[in-house]
């Protein structure tokens, strides 16, 4: 199953529909941590047949970013520091077949920084979240 394989980001592993962004953010059982300048907020639920252990979401303010070629370096930046470091979370998770995660990623600062450090960021968050989980 493509979901498994760590060295991927398919689209099953992406949060689209409008109810699981609505679980995530107003169902009262998530949680969250900063690693400035990402935040996480992050919510276990009951892993159905067919659906990736984890599940993510990118989000990068209009507020913050006024250009869509800054807002969606970003995104690809978190993506891909997500995509290399994601094998973390699957080894805790593999414990517990039933459980999945879901997590959206959140911009909080107004520049922009380079690849290496947000990976470095996004690290010690999928290592934080790892010892909650």
């Amino acid at each position: 199953m493509l979901a498994s394989c760590t060295s991927t980001l398919g689209k099953e592993e992406r949060i689209c529909s409008k109810k699981q962004i609505d679980q995530l953010f107003g169902g009262g059982c998530s949680k969250s941590m900063t690693a400035f300048p990402i935040r996480v907020v992050y919510a276990l639920h009951p892993r159905g047949d067919g659906n990736p252990q984890a599940m993510l979401m990118v989000s990068v303010s209009k507020r913050h970013f006024k250009h869509a070629v800054h807002r969606n370096r970003i995104k690809r930046q978190l993506r891909e520091a997500y995509r290399k470091h994601k094998g973390v979370l699957y080894e805790a998770l593999s414990a517990d077949s039933s459980k999945g995660l879901s997590m959206a990623f959140l911009w909080l600062d107004d520049r922009l920084y380079d690849s290496l450090y947000v990976e470095k960021r996004m690290c010690e968050l999928l290592n934080r979240i790892k010892e909650k989980v």
